[in-house]
C-alpha cells in the first residue's frame, strides 16, 4: 500500500463508524466513509464538535451542518503545490489527499525523464495530477474532465500554485471523445493518467460504467501515447475492484505494446489517533 504521510496542512485524525475526522489547514471536517467500518471507541470533543459534519440522508445525498464558522473555500498546501478546499454537495472538498502518494511520484518520473514529457490527464476533477504534472516540469499537461466546474477549479489550483506559465490545456469533454478526437488529429502523448468513475454521464448523456468501459477505454489511449512512453496511471475508487484487476488490464493493453514495468496496490492515509491506515482507493502503474 503507498501511504501518503508526507502531509502537513491535512491530517486524518480518527475514523470509526462509517465515518472519519479531519483537519484540512485550519479546519475540521466530519464526513462518511464507507471503508471505516471498525467501531468508533470513544466520540471524542472534536467528533462531536468539528468546524462542519455532513450527514448523509437515507434517501441519498446529504447536506452539511456548520457547527463554527468558516469560509466558504480555503487554501491548502501539499509542499510546494497549493490547492482550493470547497465543502461540496456530494460530501467531498475537492481534493483527495491520498493522492499525494501519486503526486509525488508523477513529479519523480517527469524530472527524472531529462526529456520534454507530454502528459494527458483524464477525468482529470480539479486537477491535483494536473498541478503535480506542471510542477514536476512537463513540456504540456492536457486535462480533460466533463465538468466544467471542475475545470475551472483546476485552472484555479494551477494559480493557487503559481504555475500559469506552465503549458496546460484544459478541456470541458466527454474523455471518449476527447481521445478519439485526439487520434484522429495524430496527437500523441508521453504519460497517461486517469481516474475514471464508476459511472458516469458525459455533457450530451453519454453513459460510462467503469465495468463495461474500462478495458475498451485504456485499449483505445493506446493510439495516443507516443512511441515511447514514460508511464500510463490507472486510479479507481470503484468498491469491489482488487487492484489486481486493472493491473490485469494494464497487462492486456499496455503490456502487449511497450516493454515496463506493470504493478498495482492500495492507497491509504494514516490515522493520528488510533495509527491504523485507512484504504481510500486501488492504482495501477505502468512505467518505463
Amino acid at each position: 500500500m503507498l501511504i501518503a504521510d508526507k502531509w502537513k496542512d491535512y491530517e486524518l485524525i480518527d475514523t470509526g463508524n462509517g465515518e472519519k475526522l479531519e483537519r484540512w489547514g485550519d479546519y475540521t471536517l466530519r464526513r462518511p466513509d464507507p471503508q471505516a467500518i471498525w467501531p468508533l471507541l470513544n466520540e471524542w470533543s472534536l467528533w462531536k464538535n468539528p468546524h462542519a459534519h455532513y450527514h448523509r440522508s437515507s434517501e441519498g445525498g446529504g447536506h452539511w451542518e456548520n457547527k463554527k464558522k468558516m469560509p466558504q473555500k480555503w487554501t491548502i498546501k501539499y509542499k510546494d503545490l497549493s490547492f482550493y478546499i470547497k465543502p461540496t454537495g456530494f460530501k467531498h472538498t475537492g481534493l483527495f489527499p491520498e493522492q499525494a502518494a501519486n503526486w509525488d511520484w508523477i513529479i519523480e518520473k517527469i524530472q527524472k525523464a531529462n526529456r520534454p514529457i507530454k502528459v494527458l490527464n483524464l477525468f482529470a476533477y480539479t486537477g491535483g495530477a494536473t498541478v503535480a504534472s506542471a510542477y514536476g516540469g512537463a513540456e504540456e499537461v492536457c486535462h480533460v474532465d466533463a465538468s466544467k466546474g471542475m475545470v475551472t477549479w483546476a485552472k484555479e489550483n494551477i494559480e493557487l500554485s503559481n504555475l500559469s506559465h506552465k503549458k496546460v490545456r484544459f478541456i470541458v469533454d466527454d474523455v471518449i471523445k476527447f481521445v478519439n478526437r485526439e487520434i484522429r488529429r495524430g496527437r500523441k502523448y508521453d504519460a497517461i493518467i486517469m481516474d475514471p468513475p464508476s459511472y458516469g454521464r458525459g455533457p450530451s448523456g453519454e453513459v460510462w460504467k467503469i465495468e463495461d468501459e474500462l478495458y475498451k477505454f485504456i485499449e483505445l489511449c493506446m493510439d495516443v501515447l507516443s512511441d515511447d512512453p514514460l508511464f500510463v496511471l490507472v486510479n479507481s475508487y470503484t468498491s469491489g475492484f482488487s487492484p489486481s484487476v486493472i493491473e490485469n488490464i494494464l497487462k492486456l493493453s499496455v503490456g502487449k505494446k511497450y516493454k515496463g514495468k506493470i504493478y498495482s496496490g492500495e492507497i491509504g492515509l494514516p490515522v493520528t489517533k488510533t495509527n491504523l491506515v485507512l484504504p481510500c482507493g486501488i492504482y495501477g502503474r505502468w512505467e518505463k
